[in-house]
């Protein structure tokens, strides 16, 4: 008897991870917006980005659908997630090797990037100051074509050098990074 109740309960629990596995799929497929990771290696180190492409669909974007002023979740769905293999620096900011949420605030005059040591969290919703590793300023210009979806990239510029973008729209935001 004490080995029918062990199985039913081992049955039941097995279910019960199974019905949850399916529920979280079902919801990353009825995304709007596609999810990938870009990455790239500076000086041996690899830096990776995962994050929501959301599409500009005729919108307004920044001063719109992102409000100027605002923390933004850089993406769609879940907060962007920043990775490095390796310490670096990111603009000013000295990011230990982990993994951050990444945030940026978008102004009309310049962006911030933030780098936040809460990981996987949904959103800007609770998005907490206090847990930030630091903010750096980017330097947001025009674009000389509009960016449909929302593109990051991380390219290295020579040596340990590299710069990280963020485009969409007519809006192309950079910061630098120095790899250790």
């Amino acid at each position: 008897m004490r080995k029918l109740t062990v199985l039913v309960l081992m049955a039941s629990l097995l279910a019960g991870a199974a019905v949850l596995a399916y529920a979280q799929d079902k919801k990353k497929a009825g995304r709007t917006s596609p999810h990938e990771t870009t990455s790239a290696v500076i000086a041996g180190k690899k830096i990776s980005v995962e994050y929501g492409r959301p599409f500009k669909k005729g919108r307004t974007i920044f001063g719109g659908l992102v409000p100027w002023g605002k923390v933004w979740r850089a993406g769609a769905d879940e907060a962007t997630v920043f990775t490095t293999g390796g310490d670096l620096m990111l603009g000013h900011l000295h990011v230990p090797a982990g993994s951050y949420s990444l945030f940026a605030i978008p102004t009309p005059e310049g962006w911030t990037l933030i780098l936040n040591k809460t990981v996987k969290q949904w959103g800007a919703y609770s998005y907490d100051q206090g847990q930030d590793l630091g903010r750096v300023p980017m330097k947001a210009e025009a674009s000389g074509n509009p960016t449909e979806q929302f593109t990051v990239l991380i390219e290295g510029t020579g040596g340990n050098d590299g710069v990280l973008k963020l485009a969409w729209d007519t809006t192309v935001a950079s910061v630098p990074i120095m790899v250790h």
